[in-house]
């Protein structure tokens, strides 16, 4: 009877939530009636809906429009102004030029490309997806990312494990028929056996003692190859699984339009503090947080070397001429891009508009010297922004045709039917399909909450709460926001996680006259950290199912890697980024914390 009670509980978790949780905070704005209060009651009650994801992420991100008027902290027409700003319309742009990209398949002829350059031995492979994972996540999402580059991957491990097995056989019949090179088989079989990495399954020690006790025959030693092959592959797919899905996660930070947190920080900076002087921007980002993403990558990949494939260098890496069996794989790999055919006008056309917009993003306002907007159009203000060069560029898309038009064949169809108009690179309802909503009213939830914040009082009152903190070193304090922001984001998303962690980052490090960068950014990259379990984020819940893994697995290998992104970006805002965004001294935009209604 108490376990189907406990089971209806459960199954009607949600609704509990939405009603129980209101009605066990509503003591909190009753026995203190004042505006930081009912700003805090908002702000926990969303908290809560968000981490126990009762209702959709983007319903719970519009509470502020009903309870910050109904509690008197903000006017409705202010409120709702802050769910499209200008980040808003940088991520729209940023993702347009994503869909145009997986539209036309460019991503994947950049993937193969890059494979059939670092060749297929094991820890180059790795290397060669983890790159290629890690690059397209700064422009396309990371699970879009995932979800490609893992049929691939599994695609040429079968391959590989498949032309071992036949290259094994052939070799086994050939020597079965010289007992001399029977013997010799039989001492590389043991050899190569005991040094294989195998799962921890046998200590090595055990192996030994098995592997010189038992008592050889051709059929036995045949069986003992196959078993250890299957381990290798086993832990191969492990380890080419999580390459995958943890580069995706680790790219998507090098970019301002890489991940949502990235833009959450670029508006709440431009809300918390309006005269900043655009210190967050898509190249200042791109300098600070592309080489700790690099950083990060090849820590990684050192880490995942050990834990999935050993350190034996000669076999991982190899040298000198291909073997049958790495040609076969190659094969596949080449196969696939031959598939993709020559590169089509739609392609080259998405690939220009592309490298023009990072082009333009990047010579916008480089810092060092004044860029073409300054030139052209901001003399007297900022007028143009990042966001104003995504729109543009992206609306691109929806002019430029498909194909170049011919004078003999224009307007027909390969069926020979008659159209108006050649199709556009993309149409609306392609961008309808594929664009997610939800995340331009989770921006906007969270630059509500913000607002709602400052106009309360909130802001303030957490910051004279937080001042103590002026005592710990600024350098621990990064640190332990970091580790504290990593934590929560493995058990909450990113977005959410961002949108509430950073207006009170923004508050300490006001009171305690810190770079609110200092903290902020950091914090920003850790909220991407989310390595340590497959529900933590989409790319992992997808590796999950490809590679055969177990939750342990995820912990083990994801542990390490939270602590080397934290360790990594903390080095990096400590020297590089110490220098460009001057955090040794506390920035004059920072007192004034009231941003424009």
């Amino acid at each position: 009877m108490l376990s189907d009670w406990l089971k209806w509980l459960w199954y009607h978790r949600n609704y509990i939530i939405i009603v129980v949780t209101p009605l066990a905070l509503l003591p909190l704005p009753l026995i203190s009636p004042t505006q930081e209060a009912r700003c805090g009651y908002a702000i926990i009650l969303m908290a809560l809906y968000w981490c126990t994801e009762c209702m959709p992420l983007a319903v719970t991100a519009l509470l502020p429009v009903v309870l910050f008027p109904m509690m008197g902290i903000m006017k409705a027409g202010p409120v709702s102004m802050e769910y499209l700003k200008d980040s808003n319309m940088l991520f729209i742009g940023g993702l347009l030029v994503a869909i145009a990209v997986e539209h036309w398949n460019l991503h994947k002829r950049i993937a193969l490309g890059v494979l059939l350059l670092v060749g297929v031995r094991p820890s180059l492979l790795m290397m060669g997806f983890m790159i290629v994972s890690s690059f397209l996540s700064m422009w396309i999402s990371n699970t879009a990312t995932t979800a490609m580059m893992l049929p691939i991957a599994q695609a040429v491990l079968q391959q590989l494990k498949a032309t071992e097995a036949q290259a094994d056989q052939r070799d086994f019949e050939a020597a079965a028929e010289d007992n001399h090179a029977f013997e010799l088989e039989v001492r590389q079989t043991k050899h190569e056996i005991i040094n294989e990495k195998q799962p921890p399954t046998e200590t090595k020690a055990q192996m030994d003692d098995k592997v010189y006790e038992h008592e050889w025959t051709p059929e036995t030693l045949q069986e003992f190859k196959r078993k250890a092959m299957e381990a290798k592959y086993d832990l191969l797919t492990k380890g080419m699984s999580l390459s995958v899905c943890y580069s995706a996660s680790i790219g998507g930070t090098a970019t301002l339009t890489g991940t949502t947190p990235n833009l959450i920080l670029k508006g709440q900076m431009d809300k918390l503090f309006p005269d900043n002087g655009d210190v967050i921007n898509f190249a200042s980002w791109f300098g600070f947080a592309f080489p700790n993403m690099v950083l990060m990558l090849m820590f990684s990949w050192i880490w995942l070397q050990f834990m999935f494939l050993g350190f034996n260098l000669k076999q991982s890496f190899g040298c000198g001429v291909k073997s049958d069996r790495d040609k076969e794989a190659y094969g596949v790999m080449k196969e696939e891009y031959r598939k993709l055919g020559s590169m089509r006008f739609a392609e080259g056309a998405v690939l220009t508009i592309f490298i023009l917009l990072v082009v333009l993003w990047f010579t916008r306002e480089p810092g060092f010297i004044d860029g073409w907007a300054t030139l052209l159009f901001n003399k007297g203000g900022e007028y143009v922004s990042d966001g104003t060069v995504a729109i543009l560029m992206s609306m691109l898309f929806f002019v430029i045709p498909s194909q170049l038009p011919t004078f003999g064949g224009y307007g027909n169809t390969e069926a020979g039917k008659k159209v108006n108009v050649l199709p556009t690179l993309l149409s609306w309802n392609v961008v309808h399909e594929r664009m997610p909503w939800n995340i331009i009213l989770l921006l906007g939830g969270g630059f509500a909450l913000a607002a709602g914040s400052e106009e309360s009082g909130l802001s303030k009152w957490l910051g004279e709460s937080l001042a103590p903190l002026q005592q710990i070193p600024a350098f621990a304090i990064s640190l332990l926001l970091c580790l504290l922001v990593a934590t929560f984001t493995e058990c909450s998303s990113n977005t959410a996680t961002t949108t509430l962690f950073l207006p009170i980052l923004a508050s300490m490090a006001t009171a305690i006259e810190l770079h609110p960068l200092y903290v902020m950014l950091p914090c920003t990259i850790s909220a991407s950290l989310a390595f340590m379990l497959p529900v933590a984020t989409p790319p992992n819940a997808i590796a999950f199912s490809f590679g055969n893994l177990k939750v342990i697995d995820m912990v083990k290998c994801g542990f390490m890697l939270n602590i080397i992104g934290i360790l990594t970006v903390n080095l990096g805002i400590n020297t590089w980024g110490y220098a460009m965004f001057d955090m040794g001294t506390f920035p004059q935009w920072a007192n004034i914390t009231h941003g424009q209604p």
